[in-house]
């Protein structure tokens, strides 16, 4: 696999804590790469020594190939948790200034930055300060001027914060476009229905450790449990009931539907299909639900915490 990014074996302390244990990451290029885990699991560590912001005891990161040099900066764009606006600064001005660092000419960063104000709607906000606009108006800033020097690496750490519903969706719309047009991101989020719709692959940290990584279609494969989710119309629920338990391990269920019908999740043996539970449960009624259990990004991270 062509990976953009690797990081080898990294460890980190700050004098006696362990932030980072032997922590290696693949992260495959035009994808979008889910760093998660609990906080002080050392994610935001692990981030700083990509962005060369404070560098490993030991092990090495390697960009598109080679070891990170300090040229390498204008190829990463970093979208911090913590934002780093100046707040007196008028918008446009903040923007030139910031984009001029990552090594754009005036004039080409006054065209993108067109282009990306235009695209977000926020053109009326070039001569305002920061300190006039709400949290979820700044992030729109920080977004764009993160975005606009075209890295090869994006890293968002918790992009979403201060965002309503509609403008969290447009941010998460614009990153999967940017991705789509090559660009590499390394996304830290705490939101795990945003790794479900964003992610193609996943690390888990805890306790400085990785405990997990994969595709995460892979990993939820590997955590699947032959389970369906069962809504049935019979006439004698406590019959059906023992009926079912007869044959396979019956789980309580409560789900919402339109109908009084019978709830329950099954759990069929290895060697049983689909097919043969939906045979089985036809004849003993009318069958409305039938969802397999497919364990979310949240299931796995709890599970794969707790058992660490």
């Amino acid at each position: 696999m062509d990976n953009l990014l690797v990081a080898e074996n990294v460890s980190k302390s700050f004098g006696e804590f362990k932030a980072l244990n032997d922590v290696s990451i693949a992260v495959p290029r035009g994808s979008v790469f889910g760093l998660l885990g609990p906080n002080g699991a050392g994610k935001t560590t692990l981030i700083r020594i990509i962005n060369q912001i404070t560098m490993p005891d030991t092990g090495t990161v390697l960009l598109d190939g080679h070891p990170l040099k300090a040229d390498d900066i204008r190829h990463i764009g970093y979208l911090p948790e913590e934002r780093g606006l100046y707040k007196s600064m008028k918008v446009g001005e903040q923007a030139l200034y910031l984009s001029q660092l990552k090594g754009l000419s005036r004039p080409e960063a006054r065209k993108r930055l067109k282009y990306w104000f235009e695209r977000l709607e926020i053109g009326d906000w070039w001569n305002k300060k920061i300190q006039e606009l709400s949290k979820g108006m700044a992030q729109k800033i920080q977004f764009v001027v993160t975005v606009l020097h075209e890295p090869k690496l994006l890293i968002f750490d918790e992009p979403f914060s201060g965002f309503d519903p509609i403008n969290a969706n447009l941010i998460k719309d614009e990153i999967l476009r940017l991705r789509d047009a090559g660009a590499t991101v390394i996304f830290s989020t705490h939101r795990m229905e945003s790794v479900e719709e964003m992610c193609d692959h996943i690390a888990l940290l805890n306790h400085s450790e990785k405990i997990l990584d994969g595709k995460l279609i892979d990993i939820k494969r590997e955590y699947r449990a032959n389970t369906y989710e069962i809504g049935l119309i019979t006439q004698d629920h406590t019959t059906t009931e023992k009926l079912i338990r007869e044959h396979f391990e019956l789980i309580p269920a409560n789900f919402k539907t339109i109908n009084e019908e019978f709830q329950c999740k099954v759990k069929i043996p290895e060697n049983t299909s689909a097919n043969e539970l939906v045979n089985f449960l036809t004849t003993k009624g009318q069958l409305t639900h039938f969802v397999e259990v497919v364990p979310s990004a949240n299931d796995i991270f709890i599970q794969t915490v707790q058992n660490n």
